[in-house]
Parts: C-alpha cells; sequence; structure tokens
C-alpha cells in the first residue's frame, strides 16, 4: 500500500512538472508518460479468448466437455482447488482424515461471501453435497460405479463439515474436494434445476460473475468479483468471443491468445512479443471398440491386428503436424505421474496384423464427429486397415450426437477426443473396470462386452488401497495386462503449444492433472 502511494504521489508530480513546462510556453499540454502509466493502471484488464457455445454455465446445464465445465468453475468455488503440484486448500483452509479413512472433516475460510453479499456457511456445504446427490450435476465425482459413496454429511458450528463415506477409498479427498459448492438460498427451491437458465441466479462465492451469455454466438462475458475472499483476480474482464480464424484474430488483437501446431511455432518462436508454453499430454484420441455390437471384436487378436495396422507415426505426422506423442496402449500417457514405460506396444506392421487375423476380413463402422481432425485420422485409418484386410466404413455426425451415441453404446466403432488423461489414475477403473460410466463426460466410457477378472480385480483392489506405494504397483501392473489386452486403443496424445503477449498478461499456468491453461481458475488469479 506505502509503495502504491509513492508511486501515486511521484505520477502525480511528475504530471504537474510536465503541465506547468507546456503551458508556460503557450503549448497545449500533450499526454505525457505519466498519463499513459495512470491510465494504463486504472483500465480494466480484459482477456479475449475464442468462444463457442459450450452451454449455460450452471453445476447443471453446461455441456460435459472442459470448456464448459471450466466456465461454471470460475463462478463456483469448491472445497479444494487443483494446483500446479497437487491438491490445494481454497474454500476449506484445513482438512484431515479419520485413521479408519472413513470420515473427511473440512475447516472453512472466514469471511467468503456469495455474489450477492451474503456470507457462506457449513450449511451452504452440506446442502451442496445433500442438493447433488438428488440431482446429479453434469461433472459429477460423487459416484462410484454409479453409486453414491457418501452415508451423512454434518456441520460442526458454522465453519467445519464432516463428510462420512461407506468404505476408505484412495480417491475421496479427490472426488469431495473438487465438488462446487451453491448457496442454499438460491437452490432450495428450484425443483429442476437443468431448467434453471436464469443468469440472475448463477451466484456462486467464485473469483468471476457472469454477466452476459449468448448461446448463439457462443460468447461469455465473465467479471471479476470485488469481494472475492480468495486470491485477488488480475484480469478484470474475461470475454469468449466468435472468431473464424483464431490465428487471424490472434494478429489483429482480436483475441490474446492462441493454440498453434508445431509447423507454425516458427511464426512466433524468438520473437520477444510472444511467449510460448508447450502443454503436458494430457489430452488425446481413443478408439472404442463395442464387442457386443461387433462380437468379432472379443478376439484378442482381432484388435491386435487393428492396432498393428494403424500407422500412429503417420497420424501424429499428418494429422497432428508433429504437436503429439504416442499413446500408451496401457492408457496413462508419458506425462502421467505413474506412467509405466514397459508395457506391450504394438508397432504398425501390416503383415503382422495379417497374421493375427489369419486370413480373415472383417467389415466394421467407424463413429466419429464431423470434425476435420477426425476425418483425416479416419481417412488414415480406413487406407491401413484396408492394407490388412478390414474394410472400414466411415459414419460422421456432429459432437454432441456423436458424445450421445458413444454413452448408449450405439456404435461398432468409435473415435472419440477428449482431455483428462493426466486425472487419478482411478481412470483404469473408470475406463476397464466398471459397466456404468462414473458421469456424462466422454472420457468415462465403460467397453460393451468386455471383461477381464484380474482387470476387474485389480481395478477394485487399487480404489480401496490407501498405501500410496502399495496402490502404485497395482496401476503398474493394471497398465501392462490392459496393454496385452487393449480393450480399447489410445492413439495418441497432443502436445499443445500456447502462444501469447506477455506484455498484455503473463499469468497463464498449468496445473498438474489437465492441458489446458484457460481452464484453470488460477490462470486468472493472484500467486
Amino acid at each position: 500500500m506505502k509503495n502504491t502511494i509513492i508511486r501515486k504521489l511521484l505520477i502525480m508530480f511528475i504530471l504537474a512538472a510536465v503541465i506547468l513546462t507546456f503551458t508556460g510556453c503557450g503549448s497545449k499540454p500533450e499526454q505525457s508518460t505519466a498519463d499513459k502509466i495512470e491510465e494504463q493502471e486504472s483500465s480494466p484488464l480484459v482477456i479475449r479468448l475464442e468462444g463457442g457455445d459450450w452451454g449455460f454455465p450452471s453445476p447443471f446445464a453446461h455441456y460435459s466437455r472442459g470448456p464448459g465445465m471450466s466456465k461454471m468453475r470460475l463462478i463456483y468455488d469448491s472445497l479444494l482447488e487443483k494446483g500446479e503440484e497437487g491438491l490445494i486448500p481454497w474454500l476449506a483452509k484445513d482438512w484431515s482424515i479419520s485413521p479408519d479413512g472413513k470420515e473427511y472433516s473440512f475447516v472453512l475460510n472466514p469471511g467468503v461471501k456469495w455474489h450477492d453479499g451474503k456470507m457462506l456457511t457449513a450449511e451452504d456445504v452440506k446442502f451442496s453435497f445433500e442438493y447433488f446427490l438428488k440431482h446429479p450435476p453434469v461433472s459429477n465425482s460423487l459416484l462410484i460405479d454409479g453409486k453414491p459413496f457418501i452415508e451423512k454429511v454434518e456441520t460442526i458450528g458454522e465453519d467445519q463439515v464432516k463428510i462420512v463415506v461407506s468404505e476408505p477409498n484412495a480417491t475421496v479427498l479427490d472426488r469431495l474436494g473438487i465438488v462446487r459448492i451453491i448457496p442454499k438460498h438460491i437452490w432450495e427451491s428450484i425443483d429442476d434445476p437443468k431448467k434453471m437458465l436464469d443468469i440472475d441466479k448463477l451466484v456462486g462465492c467464485g473469483p468471476y460473475i457472469l454477466t452476459d451469455y449468448s448461446q448463439e454466438q457462443g460468447a461469455y462475458r465473465f467479471m471479476a468479483f470485488e469481494d472475492y475472499w480468495g486470491p485477488k483476480p488480475l484480469v478484470d474482464l474475461v470475454e469468449f468471443v466468435p472468431v473464424s480464424d483464431p490465428v487471424l484474430a490472434f494478429e489483429n488483437g482480436e483475441i490474446d491468445l492462441i493454440k498453434v501446431p508445431q509447423d507454425l511455432m516458427d511464426r512466433y518462436a524468438d520473437n520477444k512479443e510472444y511467449k510460448i508454453l508447450k502443454s503436458p499430454a494430457f489430452w488425446g484420441y481413443k478408439l472404442m471398440f463395442n464387442m457386443e455390437k461387433k462380437p468379432e471384436l472379443l478376439d484378442v487378436n482381432v484388435r491386435k491386428a487393428i492396432a498393428h495396422a494403424i500407422d500412429i507415426d503417420e497420424l501424429i505426422e499428418k494429422v497432428a503436424r508433429g504437436a503429439a506423442v504416442p499413446a500408451s496402449p496401457g492408457y496413462l500417457p508419458v506425462d502421467h505421474i505413474w506412467y509405466n514405460p514397459d508395457v506391450t506396444k504394438y508397432e504398425f506392421d501390416i503383415e503382422k496384423a495379417k497374421e493375427f487375423l489369419n486370413d480373415r476380413t472383417l467389415d466394421l463402422t467407424l463413429l466419429i464427429a464431423d470434425d476435420q481432425m477426425e476425418a483425416r485420422i479416419a481417412e488414415l485409418l480406413k487406407i491401413n486397415l484396408a492394407k490388412a484386410g478390414i474394410n472400414l466404413s466411415v459414419q460422421s455426425t456432429d459432437m454432441k450426437t456423436r458424445d450421445s451415441r458413444v454413452k448408449e453404446q450405439n456404435y461398432e466403432l468409435a473415435l472419440i477426443g477428449h482431455g483428462g488423461w493426466g486425472q487419478d489414475a482411478d481412470i483404469l477403473r473408470e475406463n476397464y473396470g466398471v459397466t456404468v460410466a462414473r458421469d456424462n463426460s466422454p472420457a468415462s466410457n465403460v467397453i460393451p462386452g468386455y471383461s477381464n477378472l484380474r482387470i476387474t480385480e485389480l481395478c477394485k483392489k487399487q480404489l480401496t488401497e490407501l498405501d500410496e506405494e502399495s496402490r502404485k504397483s497395482m496401476i503398474m501392473e493394471l497398465q501392462k495386462l490392459i496393454s496385452d489386452e487393449i480393450p480399447l486403443l489410445p492413439l495418441y496424445n497432443t502436445v499443445e503449444y500456447t502462444v501469447f503477449k506477455p506484455e498484455k498478461y503473463d499469468g497463464w499456468v498449468h496445473v498438474f492433472d489437465h492441458h489446458e491453461t484457460t481452464h484453470n481458475k488460477l490462470s486468472y488469479l493472484e500467486r
């Protein structure tokens, strides 16, 4: 505060001196350096990003992919947050876990205000968990195998909450910590939260307030909450605006950040005007096998034939334009903290693919989204699979329909890309060891018709193993088993390059389990 006062006094002194100098000569004073500094300091910082409609950003109405989820999370805070190294305190300043792993106690930070000025209490936290159990949100972490694991929620005074769970679980702290807290006084009278599309009721305690939303334009406007309890928002306004050509829009100053493929890096490298961040490989494409619709896929040799007939290096070169790494047949990507490099790999080899097919031919239909990248992947898959004796027909539909059909298990093969590959290793169980998806996310698809007793047993065992080293050992074994079986086939994980002008804003950061800087609120807050 003292430095700020001194700086302002200095600016006033310089300004007065400049005015005296110019008025003394009978000339009209021009804008001084001090004026410009003062103007910059008083002007709100507006960051504009590429838009697109990802739904109404309430916990119940946003679209299930990352861009929809992240906008909702600018409005609503959680007990814990994901930082650069792991989970960090947020609404809860402290927490403890009982020795038996069944009771989780959270102590709330004092003075937390809702956007409408009311104070957050432990009763709001209790209400949030209970309301979500009755009305599941889009991003629902409170179910395991489709069943709730919370037995009861209790308040202890105004600032403590105790949550009792049915059994010890290695993922519970993460699952409880990321639940968005909603105000009881707003939601207790709403019986159908999916139909609540009133901006005035989007009252959270997060760092930003939604002031404008256009579904038609895919435009959003978020304003910093002046009474935010936590780290100060560094960005005053975050706007998501429609653009037709992101690179052109970036270079024209219409948006402040873009992701560029590796072959365009020379355009910005070695230029002090720009800064480039490389993301971890936590977004990827996978090929889903529906073994109920296509029983031939139950034969592991058929799945291995498909794996050997796909040229991953060609996909990375021609589709990802070099900005990707081969995905692991064990699923967890190379940047994951528990990645196992010693899994079974499937090199591109048409002759080996033919051997696994044993002179059989196969007709398959591949479902994709009407996306240029997916269409190109499908085209290359079709060419190489045909060489091995696999005839591939391609069905294209819009992304939301494709995602819905995958959830409904209405496909033979499906190509799907999504983020979330860096999250807790329990994603192995959610992808390979369950028959009910965790939530509505395309990252949580089950494999129709597939089961493997050893994989299922290990998936369940790691979930309840609280000793970290023992659990890690199980996860390593799981990856090897999965790579031998390939019940689904990971293709590649993208490595994104984010370009921005640090002179405008230099707060972008990756959290420990996610690839996208704009999707975490830490990128907009003081650290």
